[in-house]
């Protein structure tokens, strides 16, 4: 869910990250890894390092503290995971196999919202962990994922090869498209035009980062309490300002107006937030926590 502002690298800037892996055992990893940088043309450069020691919470700790530069950790497990503040956060898709299975539109406020079906085409314009992109593909639909910065697209690209193993999620996989970029750029590509061969797209969802304040009532304390894939994602994007707010409302109520069907632009917030923009939602789905506000074209 990061932020719909220009890429925080400009084209063509490196950024430089530190892999720490366990083993000499996990080389052929490595090497996927960087595979993938190159295949998605990342501008990421991966500095590789061995610990010989043993990977406690406290080492975690001291090396959140000691570098300058974001931390990967490929652990005794082979999992990859980025190193935010001493804490490990990785997209962890195998953990909501139960709520993939079941989803539907009766357990899922995302899906009333949406409505897509088997044949739609949806842009999760900030993708973050991927975690809603899941349940959006999980209607058969194919999502297009949109993620602005490149530790996050390479941290997906990754989790995605790897559930791609797994026989009982290579057809989910397989509806899953991720792209390394914000999502302004990414909708200027988009014809202007797409009633031809091109398949129109039926839904744009938008989940952008939201001041970590805001989350939460302040006087009640009711609202929805910032987990630490959130607290991580805050490292890497800002909210949006109220320009960008407009522009991403704008562009995305323009794609979606291509549909054959009734387009829609879903945007997630904490229950207690004011709408995208100020502008009033044609309908809302919530629980105590989060908001789901649909705008119809």
């Amino acid at each position: 869910m990061s932020a719909p502002q220009p890429a925080a690298n400009p084209p063509n800037v490196q950024s430089y990250c530190h892999l720490f892996y366990i083993s000499d055992s996990q080389q052929a990893q490595i090497e996927r890894l960087q595979a993938l940088i190159v295949q998605h043309q990342l501008p990421i450069v991966l500095n590789t390092e061995r610990l010989h020691d043993k990977l406690t919470q406290k080492r975690r700790q001291q090396l959140s503290q000691t570098s300058s530069v974001p931390i990967l950790v490929l652990d005794q497990k082979d999992k990859l995971s980025w190193l935010s503040d001493g804490l490990s956060v990785a997209p962890e898709w195998d953990k909501l196999q139960r709520r993939v299975v079941s989803a539907g539109r009766k357990s899922e406020l995302l899906l009333q919202a949406a409505k897509v079906t088997a044949d739609s085409r949806v842009i999760d314009a900030t993708a973050g962990f991927g975690h809603d992109s899941l349940i959006l593909a999980s209607t058969g639909a194919q999502v297009t994922m949109l993620e602005q910065q490149p530790l996050m697209a390479l941290l997906l690209l990754v989790e995605q090869q790897r559930m791609s193993a797994q026989p009982n999620w290579q057809k989910l996989m397989s509806r899953l498209q991720i792209v390394n970029t914000d999502a302004l750029s990414y909708f200027a590509t988009l014809p202007a035009d797409m009633t031809g061969a091109t398949k129109a797209v039926d839904v744009v969802y938008l989940d952008p980062m939201f001041p970590e304040d805001s989350y939460q009532d302040s006087k009640t304390g009711k609202g929805a309490k910032v987990g630490k894939h959130m607290q991580a994602l805050h490292q890497l994007a800002s909210p949006p300002t109220l320009d960008e707010e407009r522009q991403l409302l704008q562009h995305a109520q323009a794609i979606v107006g291509n549909s054959d069907k009734q387009g829609r632009v879903v945007v997630k917030r904490p229950q207690l937030a004011p709408s995208l923009v100020n502008q009033q939602p044609h309908e809302s789905w919530h629980n105590e926590a989060v908001r789901f506000d649909g705008y119809f074209v």
